[in-house]
């Protein structure tokens, strides 16, 4: 695993996992979760990024400015996509960039559709139980408002710029995980924006975790993790373990 820096900011990093290949492979961009808040970090994506390697496929695994740490609107946001670039300039010829899919969990998952649908690298997007419509429930729309700075009425075109439910057509492949029983991003939020995609015209799917919680889909060994990564590796064209 290697860090590299993609800004000034103690935040704007990344850590680049590799597997054990000839030639090049493709890259999935993993963007944890924790409703865009400093206290959580992406040690909970490293986990994922190790398991991918293992799968063989690389992983940048991203870091970025949260809630409390000098994140928020629209800071957040383009840290991502600084990663992305940054990516993209490593020009390193073990990654195939021409297959590359973001994955995110919750508030990850927003971040990951958000980069499908406005960086022309992404190939694709999976997200796990994804924060994916602002405005659908009163307690996402509260943590979304935390985030840009406002309610829906007060900045409209930041909701607009920003929950993905807004922004379809996507233009790319959606893959949405989630579970049945997850209490803290509802399954509502994979089923509205997956219908709001399929009206635009998006080819997204929808698999459904039985019994599965929120944070289920981010545990290795679990029924929700392999859906994710199983979901990952069909989008990136990759077979498994080699």
């Amino acid at each position: 695993m290697k860090r590299i820096s993609y800004g000034d900011h103690p935040s704007q990093f990344a850590e680049l996992h590799l597997p054990d290949s000839a030639s090049p492979v493709p890259v999935v961009v993993v963007v944890h979760g924790g409703f865009w808040q400093q206290r959580y970090d992406l040690g909970l994506g490293r986990p994922l990024a190790e398991d991918l390697t293992r799968h063989g496929v690389a992983a940048w695994n991203v870091e970025y400015r949260r809630i409390g740490g000098g994140g928020g609107w629209p800071a957040t946001l383009l840290d991502v996509s600084g990663a992305l670039d940054a990516l993209v300039r490593l020009e390193d010829p073990r990654l195939d960039l021409t297959r590359l899919v973001t994955l995110g969990h919750s508030a990850g998952g927003h971040l990951a559709v958000w980069a499908a649908a406005r960086h022309d690298a992404v190939t694709g997007a999976v997200a796990q139980a994804g924060v994916l419509d602002f405005r659908l429930d009163p307690e996402i729309t509260r943590r979304a408002a935390e985030l840009l700075g406002g309610d829906p009425e007060q900045v409209p075109d930041r909701y607009r710029l920003s929950s993905p439910a807004e922004l379809v057509p996507i233009g790319r492949p959606v893959v949405c995980v989630h579970g049945d029983a997850d209490s803290t991003v509802p399954l509502a939020q994979s089923e509205s924006f997956q219908r709001a995609a399929r009206a635009a015209g998006d080819p997204v799917d929808l698999v459904r975790v039985p019994g599965a919680g929120h944070m289920d889909l981010v545990e290795l060994g679990t029924p929700g993790w392999e859906a994710s990564r199983d979901a990952v590796l069909r989008l990136v064209g990759a077979t498994g373990p080699e």
